[in-house]
Parts: structure tokens; C-alpha cells; sequence
């Protein structure tokens, strides 16, 4: 991998793997499309991170960590039975691994304003949630939308706090995954719709791949990002 630049060709076969999982999701093709591509398709963001240079100490393992456990609660979530559960304690634990590379960039808390405006945003999501959660959900969804607006508000403070490209992809992941996230719990649990899992699973995998980019630190504008040569550089 030229590890210069950001490797944006290597998203094209990552993108039709998302595709085949979408796909196979609607039943379109082989039953067996969306069991081989959804995680296929984290593991494969998963490995540009890992064969990325690495922007700063610490950063690229939490993130490639983010995407391992994302990988496992892709496989609960597409399991056959119900194993919700799972899968949210899979991505809980995916977010902390971001929000720990994300305070690598800026202390936690440098900015206030995105911690209020996505505490807002949690906020209402859950209440519309809160009257068609079952009630054995109503803790375990509660600190999941709570530390995924953490995390997504740090994303957004480290861009404030450093403004590059590699912390405006970060920034710009964190609003997917809030989207994505919130488009499930809708669907799942409050009005049911025929295009959600297109819009769940398009907007994860942008989110996902938006984080994987970030790993690659820059000088320049969005998204001309170069990778600097050393750390101490």
C-alpha cells in the first residue's frame, strides 16, 4: 500500500462488498451474500487500518480495535435469533475503543458546545424510543446512545482542536454512525420502513470507513490528506 496518501482506490472493492451485503440483505442474489459480505466488509476497513502507517502513538490499534469489535457485532446482528443485545454490547465497546484514540487527538471535553449538541440529539432520539423500548432495554440502549454521543462529540471537539483532514473524517464518522444508529433503533423499535436496512447499513460502512481513514494524519485540506513520515515529524 502507497502509505503517502490516502488510499481512497482501495475503498472501491470495499464498497462492492458493501454493496453485495446490502444486496443479500433484500434478498437480492444469494441468501448467502449478506452472511459472507457484512463482516467481510468491516474486516476489510479493518485491514487499511492496519496497513496504514500509523498517525500518532496509540491511535491506529484503538481504531483497528473499534473495527474488530464492530466486525463481532456485525456477525450478532446478522445471526439468525435474536441477539440484539450482543451486538450493542459489541459496538459499546467499539465506541469506547474510538472515543480512546479520539482523546489522543484533543482532550476530552476542549470544546463543550459538541457534547451539548449531540447530548440534545441523544437525547431526543431516545425519547422517541423510550415508549416502544421493551423495558429490559431501556438501560443497556440508554448508555449505548449516551457513549455513542460521547464518542461522536469528541470526534467532532479533536476536529475543532486540530483541524485536518484525518480529524474532519473522524468528525464526519461520528454523524454517520449517530444517523445509522438511529435509523435502526427507529426501525427496530418505533415505525418499521422498507429502505432501512439500505440506509443502516449504507451509512454504517460510510461511518466505518470514514474512521479507518482517519488514521492517517494530515496537513492539507479535506480531502487531500498526506501522511506525515514519522510521528515526530
Amino acid at each position: 500500500m502507497n502509505t503517502t496518501t490516502i488510499p481512497w482506490r482501495r475503498l472501491a472493492p470495499i464498497a462492492v462488498c458493501a454493496a453485495l451485503a446490502i444486496a443479500g440483505a433484500y434478498g437480492i442474489g444469494a441468501p448467502w451474500l449478506h452472511y459472507v459480505f457484512k463482516p467481510a466488509t468491516t474486516l476489510a476497513l479493518a485491514a487499511l487500518v492496519y496497513l496504514a502507517m500509523p498517525a500518532e502513538r496509540g491511535y491506529k490499534p484503538t481504531i483497528l480495535a473499534g473495527l474488530l469489535l464492530s466486525t463481532l457485532g456485525d456477525v450478532f446482528l446478522m445471526l439468525p435469533g435474536d441477539r440484539f443485545v450482543f451486538g450493542l454490547a459489541s459496538f459499546l465497546c467499539a465506541h469506547v475503543a474510538y472515543l480512546v484514540a479520539l482523546s489522543r487527538r484533543a482532550s476530552l471535553f476542549a470544546r463543550r458546545w459538541p457534547f451539548a449538541l449531540y447530548g440534545a440529539l441523544g437525547a431526543a432520539v431516545f425519547g422517541v424510543l423510550w415508549p416502544d423500548l421493551p423495558v429490559g432495554l431501556h438501560a443497556p440502549v440508554g448508555i449505548y446512545v449516551v457513549v455513542l454521543a460521547v464518542m461522536a462529540a469528541q470526534a467532532l471537539v479533536a476536529w475543532r482542536v486540530r483541524p485536518d483532514a484525518a480529524t474532519a473524517s473522524a468528525a464526519l464518522g461520528g454523524a454517520f454512525f449517530v444517523a445509522s444508529d438511529a435509523t435502526l433503533a427507529i426501525d427496530r423499535f418505533v415505525a418499521p420502513f422498507d429502505g432501512a436496512r439500505f440506509v443502516v447499513l449504507s451509512t454504517y460502512w460510510i461511518a466505518q470507513a470514514l474512521i479507518a481513514l482517519s488514521v492517517v494524519r494530515s496537513r492539507g485540506p479535506f480531502p487531500q490528506a498526506r501522511l506525515e513520515e514519522s510521528v515526530g515529524r
